[in-house]
């Protein structure tokens, strides 16, 4: 049986502290031996270049990135993606969602690949709560520095999981407590929420 293809890609500004976290995870796990599948990508702040990777055509996909959900520093969430479909919305809505694709931000990027027909069924994001963004500086915080460990070994599992299990059977699993993960889902147009 063919392995299924999954993309992790770190995405975020070095230049701004704990915004570099998805690539210092990224860089991580490039140093673990991961299942055969698995492609590594650091696309930094360039939206395009996510729905460039995309277009190889993958199985799954894992963006690692600084989310900021109000928790506290370095709490790692696995949140599952739910993408907005840009055909559904008005033009001048569409426009206002995809006009600049170079400094967009993930969730801008996952649209124009769900549009491109590129965006693989399963998405999650892999995020962590940043302590600061804001300035510029290059290096993460002590707590979000912590979190990277725990961030590349969850995406490990998760990369193992991916190709093997539905999106309820996720949702259902969640209940199973992972110390320092939390697993949230994304919707379209509303904050995440924890699962049960």
């Amino acid at each position: 049986m063919t392995p299924p293809r999954v993309l992790v890609v770190g995405v975020g500004n070095v230049l701004h502290g704990d915004d570099g976290f998805g690539v210092e995870v990224v860089k991580r796990l490039g140093e673990r031996r991961l299942p055969a599948g698995v492609t590594l990508a650091e696309t930094g702040i360039g939206g395009i270049h996510l729905v460039h990777e995309l277009m190889a055509g993958y199985d799954a996909l894992v963006v690692v990135d600084a989310v900021d959900r109000n928790r506290e520093p370095g709490t790692v969430m696995v949140i599952d993606a739910e993408v907005i479909d840009v055909g559904e919305l008005p033009v001048d809505e569409r426009h206002g969602l995809l006009a600049d694709m170079h400094l967009a931000t993930p969730e801008r990027a996952l649209m124009v690949a769900k549009a491109a027909g590129v965006l693989p069924e399963r998405t999650i994001i892999v995020g962590c709560q940043p302590e600061q963004i804001d300035t510029l500086g290059i290096g993460l915080t002590a707590p979000v520095t912590e979190a990277v460990d725990r961030a590349a070994a969850e995406i490990e599992r998760c990369v193992l999981e991916l190709g093997t299990i539905t999106r309820a059977e996720v949702i259902t699993d969640a209940e199973v407590e992972v110390e320092g993960i939390e697993r949230c889902v994304l919707e379209p147009g509303s904050a995440d929420r924890p699962l049960p």
